[in-house]
């Protein structure tokens, strides 16, 4: 027990700081779009890291901000009137998420189908690699530019230190990654990340007074530098429960919970797919986990918390086992806010923007679409539909309109597999017709078996086949009593064949079925 904990832990540890050092960046980021203070999302990092890690069953699942809650953090704080009263909702939110937990509502991730999410992860892949590539090139866009007209104007603002330290950022990573974490187990403990951040750090320093070199404090990592430990307590914002009678705070904090408890349900399920080793996830454990979370963060200033795929995966990808790889990736947040915060300060941006130009193309590489593609239409329209509306749109719309597309098409394939119709005999116009019901048929077959029974012709016999089916939706039952009356005056025979017999011309379908045992 105790030699595998270790075993797990050599895997732990390493991961554990490449998930600091992509999460650190998308701390601070998603705290910039959300208009909160920038503190506030370190603390959503230190919190998902070290509380939801402990409580939650995930095995390889990062918490944190999330950025598809950023729209509405900013759009709440605003309605509210002020950060300290948006906190109220985080803390109301976080009590309705254990509300969910409590009342088993984890298993709504699993009626998400799998080409919806393979499109989530896809289309978050492309975002953060939209994203990142002006801040890889030396250009901080302004908030009033878009994801793609910066990438326009990126072309004609590259700041030359930013682009060069970027690339050698990412070549370290991509030289780590396919040659030399193959040549030995020092590669695998000190990871190409923690390398090429090391390089970036130095490289600042010894060209601070280059006129070409030079990087400018804009494209630094920027977190607060406390003077003591007064100016540092004072960084934490606390909820003014004043405003706790106010109808808007409870709409917001149920928003709140139940887009943060559908993004966690289906991270919970895309890493469970990306996990190598299967581990399963308890859902309504990890509703418990994040409402915890939840709770906490909005009592001391930290914004929601949700399970997200981008550290997930980057944890996956550098080779995390167990839980601990979160939860030391949030004392390692914590660490570096109190010990060194100047010198996280210089950490070029373009360096961790090459970490996650990395993680992103993991996450959307060209060959998944080919697979997707080979596995038929039926799969490749909604994940394509999913991708498209997460990158054009934002998270929610996208899995909203891949999760449409998903159902249109099985209600479809419902419609067209409630039946088997053919005809018998060597002359396939002797009228002689055989109907087989499915297993399960529903209303949702209505328009397909009303359609087959119009089109019979007079004067034919119909053998309805039964034997398979266990379900038959009591609208099927009605259809079926109603053409008893047209099949008379068509002079159409039907013979009924189930587990019970055989019955020509039944009196009563509903009598019929209503008498069934277990099987009609």
């Amino acid at each position: 027990m105790i030699k595998n904990t270790f075993s797990y832990l050599k895997n732990d540890i390493p991961s554990s700081i490449v998930v600091f050092f992509v999460a650190l960046p998308l701390c601070l980021g998603i705290a910039l779009a959300s208009g909160a203070p920038l503190f506030s999302g370190l603390i959503a990092g230190i919190i998902g890291g070290i509380v939801v890690g402990a409580l939650s069953g995930s095995s390889i699942g990062v918490s944190g901000p999330a950025a598809g809650l950023a729209a509405i953090v900013l759009t709440a704080i605003g309605t509210l009137g002020g950060y300290e009263n948006f906190l109220v909702a985080v803390v109301l939110g976080g009590v309705i998420q254990i509300v969910f937990g409590i009342l088993k509502a984890g298993v709504i991730g699993y009626y998400f189908p799998s080409s919806v999410i393979k499109g989530m992860l896809t289309g978050i892949g492309i975002i953060i690699i939209l994203k990142q590539i002006p801040i890889f090139f030396g250009y901080i866009a302004p908030k009033s530019e878009n994801t793609f007209l910066a990438i326009l104007n990126t072309f004609n603002n590259i700041q030359f230190g930013p682009f060069f330290i970027g690339v050698v950022g990412l070549g370290i990573l991509l030289l780590w990654d396919k040659v030399l974490s193959k040549k030995g187990k020092i590669f695998k403990l000190i990871q190409g990340p923690l390398v090429a951040v090391v390089v970036a750090i130095i490289f600042y320093v010894l060209t601070k007074s280059s006129d070409v070199l030079a990087i400018a404090n804009a494209h630094l990592v920027s977190v607060p530098v406390p003077d003591d430990i007064s100016s540092f307590l004072g960084q934490f914002s606390f909820p003014n429960f004043n405003i706790i009678t106010k109808p808007e705070v409870w709409v917001i904090a149920f928003t709140l919970a139940l887009v943060a408890s559908l993004e966690t349900l289906l991270c919970v399920e895309a890493t469970d797919k990306l996990d190598p080793y299967k581990n399963v996830t308890p859902t309504n454990r990890e509703l418990l986990a994040q409402g915890t979370g939840n709770i906490i963060s909005g009592m001391i200033g930290g914004l929601p918390i949700t399970q997200v795929i981008v550290r997930s995966s980057a944890n996956i990808q550098s080779g995390g086992r167990t839980k601990m790889s979160a939860i030391i990736h949030g004392f390692l947040l914590l660490i570096s806010v109190i010990l060194m915060p100047t010198l996280l300060n210089m950490i070029p941006l373009a360096v961790l923007a090459a970490v996650l130009l990395i993680v992103g193309w993991k996450l959307a590489k060209p060959e998944l679409f080919k697979k997707i593609y080979n596995s038929g239409w039926k799969q490749f329209v909604p994940f394509v539909i999913t991708v498209l509306g997460i990158v054009f749109i934002d998270l929610l719309y996208g899995l909203g309109i891949g999760l449409m597309v998903g159902i249109v098409i099985t209600l479809r394939n419902s419609y067209k597999n409630s039946h088997f119709l053919h005809k018998e005999g060597e002359n396939v116009d002797d009228g002689k017709i055989k109907m087989t019901l499915a297993e399960e048929v529903t209303f949702f077959n209505k328009g397909a078996i009303l359609k087959e029974l119009d089109s019979l012709p007079k004067d034919s016999f119909l053998e309805l086949d039964v034997r398979k089916t266990r379900f038959l939706d009591n609208d099927i039952i009605e259809i079926l009593e109603d053409f008893a009356f047209k099949a008379k005056e068509r002079n159409i025979t039907i013979k009924l064949v189930s587990e019970r017999g055989i019955v020509e011309n039944p009196p009563s379908y509903i009598e019929f079925f209503k008498l069934r045992p277990k099987s009609v």
